[in-house]
């Protein structure tokens, strides 16, 4: 079977990593770069000068042959790019969140199954080792059934720093649509339970690059009585990430140190806890590989669809429910 031909739209950051991944898998080709930004096309066509450019997705799909697109772009305006996408009748693999509106979000995913081809969702963090390890501890393996959790993701993010996009320091509610979106995600994915009940408040520290709230605190209660106390921050003061996840489940408790990595366990009684072996890993590179490698099993094998844009909506009303307990407990 011949590569299946992409159009990569965005390249920005995150569109840096998806054209090395792209590149690195034998499977696709990228037949065209996308981007509004003059510059960044020209420095695309410096770069990759055998790979045409273009300012929007209907333009670039009015010009080459291609099998899918990704789009790496902000979750802002994608409106006419998926117009395009879906009236081509091509699958689309979407960096997260989807859109900064449920209901936005809803449509996309209408105007797909409308269309009858496939919207993914580029939920990264789902594809690393220690989160199918962690998965396989507390479904089925020695633990038993997860009971409650505390999610601990404190972090200095500079988002004056060239290598991060630029668009979060000025959006509503940033940590929540863009870092906490993969949090809520990841503990619907590995306990595999959805969320009942949300209580929520987010606030901004005085120090803060962000013009709105980096800070959230939230108790969160799913399936059979599960219950996570979620604390997130962008703006911790101090430069060193902290990164715990511990659940408690019936026979002992699973911890989650790194978020890539550093995983152990411990039944009860065990004093010690036994360490999880994990392969290495190449940071942003052998997550969205894991991305690519989905969407392409089911582009080109008819595997079924992961990370869907339907179960996304589940995470984006996670969110939605946080932005709206925080502003009722004002």
């Amino acid at each position: 079977m011949t590569a299946t031909r992409i159009v990569l739209a965005g390249l920005g950051a995150r569109g840096a990593y998806w054209r090395e991944v792209i590149d690195r898998d034998p499977r696709a080709v990228a037949v065209a770069f996308v981007d509004p930004s003059p510059e960044a096309r020209t420095r695309s066509e410096r770069d990759r000068a055998e790979v045409p450019t273009f300012a929007t997705v209907a333009d670039a799909l009015a010009s080459v042959s291609a099998d899918a697109v990704v789009l790496a772009t902000p979750p802002t305006g994608r409106g006419p790019d998926l117009e395009a996408v879906f009236g081509a009748g091509l699958p689309a693999l979407v960096e997260k969140p989807l859109a900064l509106d449920l209901g936005e979000a809803a449509g996309f995913v209408r105007q797909a199954h409308d269309a009858g081809t496939a919207l993914m969702i580029g939920l990264n963090f789902r594809y690393l080792a220690v989160t199918q390890a962690l998965r396989g501890l507390l479904t089925g393996g020695p633990l038993g059934d997860p009971a409650f959790a505390r999610f601990t993701y404190e972090r200095w993010r500079d988002g004056n720093l060239p290598r991060l996009n630029k668009y979060p320091l000025v959006m509503e509610q940033p940590m929540l649509w863009e870092q906490s979106i993969h949090h809520f995600d990841l503990m619907r994915y590995v306990y595999d339970r959805e969320p009942r009940r949300i209580s929520c408040r987010t606030f901004n520290p005085p120090w803060s690059l962000y013009a709105s709230d980096a800070n959230v605190t939230a108790w969160i209660e799913m399936d059979d009585g599960l219950v996570v106390d979620y604390q997130g921050t962008w703006q911790s003061n101090h430069v060193v990430p902290t990164f715990e996840w511990r659940t408690e489940a019936q026979r002992g408790v699973a911890f989650q140190r790194d978020m890539f990595g550093r995983l152990s366990w411990a039944l009860r009684d065990q004093e010690s806890p036994t360490a999880v072996d994990l392969p290495e890993h190449e940071t942003w590179i052998t997550d969205t590989s894991g991305l690519l490698d989905a969407f392409l099993r089911h582009v080109r094998d008819g595997a079924p669809l992961a990370c869907s844009g339907l179960d996304h909506l589940r995470s984006l009303a996670m969110v939605e429910a946080c932005i709206e307990a925080s502003v009722d407990d004002r």
